[in-house]
């Protein structure tokens, strides 16, 4: 089915032609964010591999009036989702009214039965589909209003919190930015392989820096002696900065590392003008959701909607699930070679 019109609309999938058009409609979008953006097509197909649909949604004249992006994720080991989106902790779909969002919906929920999907799900930070099954209480962001005065921002972080970032500022730490991913792919690898994760391949990163220029900043912390401690990928979207890809050496923790890194990208983002400072999704209950938490930023939900296929229930696939608690411990011990070698084969099915 090539589009499927409701009140006016149609809905086909994002011709060339039409990529500025979407941008432009998603930054102006007030619940438009950094992972509507057109250029995570091409990251996504070209990293993984996996076939993307993303829908435009136009009036008669050409109008955007919606944008949906989808991944299809197909894997053996963790299941077969249409995901809005895939790899990015928002992209749900935004429309200017409800007979769009219908128009979308009607055909992501076409492409999820012609492919033969067990679910499509939908991330974002509103409630859009209160009769579908969500899940809403597992993973949250932190968002919080930044100024131009650092001392503000500073006195902003809670007592505690704001004593330990003090003491990073003290001890001789540099934030450098690079235009390459090649110091932060080995600290944000060892990093997550720590944590049990797979890392996704370097490519994956050299293609968002490649794909996103300026609004995607590498950045590492770097000790006193030159050796780097820890390291980060932001995302400017807007007059938001968010710092998304992040990991630490083992120094990181004993320096201050990661308070200094967060401190700096907060610390320049204000002295920019820009207004959000997004902390990225955290799992509940988790040592990355206690450490935003300290810094004074208040946990908000994010919505994961489903349409599932008859008689299927909405994919647990996240690391607190009991079935991939060996293969984690596992994953901890594998000496980094082998884990950077096998991780992105595992991760690239992941979504």
């Amino acid at each position: 089915m090539d589009s499927i019109s409701v009140a006016a609309v149609s809905v086909r999938e994002l011709p060339a032609e039409r990529i500025a058009a979407w941008d432009a409609y998603a930054s102006a979008h007030p619940h438009g964010t950094f992972f509507h953006r057109a250029g995570w097509r091409d990251v996504i197909e070209k990293s993984f591999g996996h076939k993307t649909h993303y829908l435009l949604a136009e009036r008669e004249g050409g109008a955007v009036c919606g944008v949906l992006p989808l991944v299809h994720v197909h894997s053996r080991l963790f299941g077969n989702t249409l995901a809005s989106s895939a790899f990015c902790v928002y992209g749900g779909p935004i429309a200017d009214d409800d007979a769009t969002l219908g128009a979308l919906d009607a055909r992501a929920v076409d492409l999820m039965r012609s492919l033969g999907a067990d679910c499509l799900e939908y991330r974002s930070l509103q409630r859009r589909h209160p009769d579908w099954p969500c899940k809403d209480s597992f993973y949250v962001t932190f968002r919080r209003e930044i100024v131009e005065d650092p001392d503000q921002n500073l006195k902003a972080i809670p007592r505690k919190q704001r004593a330990v970032v003090r003491q990073s500022l003290e001890r001789g730490l540099r934030y450098e930015t690079d235009a390459t991913v090649d110091r932060f792919f080995p600290i944000y690898a060892a990093s997550v392989r720590n944590h049990g994760t797979p890392v996704f391949a370097r490519s994956f990163f050299r293609n968002i820096k490649e794909t996103f220029g300026e609004d995607c900043e590498v950045g590492a912390v770097v000790a006193e002696d030159g050796t780097p401690v820890s390291a980060v990928m932001s995302f400017y979207f807007r007059d938001e900065v968010l710092p998304y890809y992040g990991g630490g050496l083992p120094a990181a923790r004993k320096l201050g590392g990661f308070d200094f890194m967060y401190w700096q990208i907060l610390r320049n983002a204000g002295e920019r003008g820009l207004k959000i400072f997004d902390f990225g999704r955290s799992k509940v209950g988790t040592g990355s959701f206690s450490f935003k938490k300290n810094w004074g930023f208040t946990a908000q939900p994010i919505f994961h909607e489903y349409q599932l296929k008859p008689g299927g229930s909405i994919p647990e696939v996240n690391p607190l699930n009991p079935k991939y608690r060996l293969f984690i411990e596992t994953w901890k011990r594998l000496p980094m070679p082998v884990a950077n070698a096998i991780g992105p084969f595992v991760a690239r099915n992941l979504g």
